[in-house]
Formats: structure tokens, C-alpha cells, sequence
């Protein structure tokens, strides 16, 4: 599981970071090949970059998919769950499997859907021609209009991201049948920042709680409220 959850996030990581990245290159190349500066302009016009915006499209479609699973293993989709908190424990749970079990029949559905559609948009032929088998009779697929990518490939993404989404339901699910807890994500946490004691203290402490010299802690000795013209 390890293994798995850590290709999930370097894979996210890098399809964001290639994306922002091919969109700089991108709209940086389209500006400054405006400039008349003499033999720059014409080698940045030599470069074609027509390739970046439909690449990037299929990396956010690919990075989606994914991160739509991740969602699911870390808690961080959103929800509406005001009613069904309100409920009893034991109906809370009837509701939380069923909710679990849902999302993993429909993620299957789409996910073995995809596999069908990718099946016959080119895959047969791609498999069938790589392990020497006869694909006379089999259509090859069509291509992107940029890159001309078998477009097999980038719809690969819906049976690999929504199978993925599929077993991140399962596995949520049965950590709940086993635990009762769900997944949850801290918003207010970063990654990286370590929280010392104190401050893990101070951010526990009631926010009206104030703890200063208009405010002194009634609980200590000598600070009762009553007492307070005797002090002065």
C-alpha cells in the first residue's frame, strides 16, 4: 500500500509540475517571439510550441483522475455530511457503508466502461500488433491533432484513474467496517511544519479562553474576581 500510495502522489506531483511548467515555457515563448529582436525572434519562431496547450490538457485530465483517488484515501472530497452526523452511531454507519459501497459500484461501472471504450478506440490493435498477432481486420484508433498520440493512451486515463478511485473506496470502506473511522483531512496542517508542544497548546485552547492581564485565570490563587479591588 505504501508503494501504491506514494506512485499516487509522485504522479500527481510531477503532472502538476510539468503543467505549470510547459504553460511558462508556453506563454513565455509566445511573448517574447513579439519582440523584433534580430535573429532571436526568428529562432523562438522556428520553435513550435503549438503541442503545449493540448498536452497540457491531457495532464490535467490524467492529474484529475488521479487526485480524485487520492482524494478518496486522504478525506479531502467534500461533502455534506450535517445530516448523517446527527444520526445515531449505528444508522450513521448503515449510511457511511452504503455511501462507500456506492461510490465503489459506480467507480467500477465507469472504470470498466472505459476499459471497453479504450479497448476498441485502438488498445486491441496496439496490443494485438506489439505481442505479432494478425490485426488486419482491427482498427488502428485515431490520433491526437497535435501530437498525434493514439488517443487510446490519453483516454487510458478513465479505466486507470476511476479503477483507482474504485479500490480507494474498498479500502475505505472496509477500514471503516474494521475501525469506524473514516479518512480525515486537516486543512489547517501543512506538510513539512513540524508543530512544537506549545503551539500544539495554544492552538487547543478555547478561543475564549483568553489567558492575559484584562482576562486572568480565575483558577489560580489570588485571582478571583471578587478580590479584585483588594489587589488594586
Amino acid at each position: 500500500m505504501k508503494i501504491l500510495d506514494h506512485l499516487e502522489e509522485w504522479l500527481i506531483t510531477f503532472l502538476m509540475g510539468a503543467a505549470t511548467l510547459i504553460v511558462f515555457v508556453a506563454v513565455l515563448h509566445r511573448y517574447t517571439a513579439g519582440y523584433a529582436i534580430p535573429g532571436l525572434q526568428d529562432w523562438l519562431l522556428s520553435i513550435n510550441m503549438t503541442w503545449a496547450q493540448e498536452l497540457t490538457i491531457i495532464m490535467f485530465v490524467w492529474m484529475a483522475k488521479f487526485g480524485a483517488a487520492y482524494g478518496v484515501r486522504t478525506g479531502i472530497h467534500v461533502g455534506v455530511d450535517v445530516f448523517i452526523n446527527r444520526m445515531g452511531k449505528d444508522t450513521r454507519g448503515k449510511f457511511i457503508i452504503f455511501g462507500m459501497g456506492a461510490g465503489a459500484l459506480f467507480t467500477g461501472i465507469v472504470a470498466l466502461m472505459g476499459a471497453t471504450f479504450v479497448w476498441d478506440n485502438g488498445a486491441h490493435y496496439a496490443f494485438f500488433k506489439l505481442a505479432g498477432m494478425n490485426v488486419e481486420e482491427l482498427i488502428e484508433g485515431p490520433t491526437t491533432p497535435d501530437l498525434e498520440w493514439p488517443t487510446w493512451i490519453v483516454y487510458s486515463a478513465i479505466p486507470l484513474g476511476s479503477g483507482l478511485m474504485c479500490f480507494r473506496f474498498l479500502q475505505v470502506l472496509v477500514g471503516f467496517i474494521r475501525t469506524g473511522e473514516l479518512p480525515h483531512h486537516d486543512h489547517g496542517h501543512v506538510d513539512g511544519l513540524e508543530e512544537t508542544a506549545e503551539e500544539e497548546k495554544v492552538q487547543n485552547t478555547e478561543f475564549y479562553n483568553l489567558q492575559d492581564n484584562l482576562h486572568p485565570d480565575e483558577d489560580k490563587p489570588g485571582n478571583d474576581p471578587k478580590n479584585a479591588g483588594d489587589r488594586k
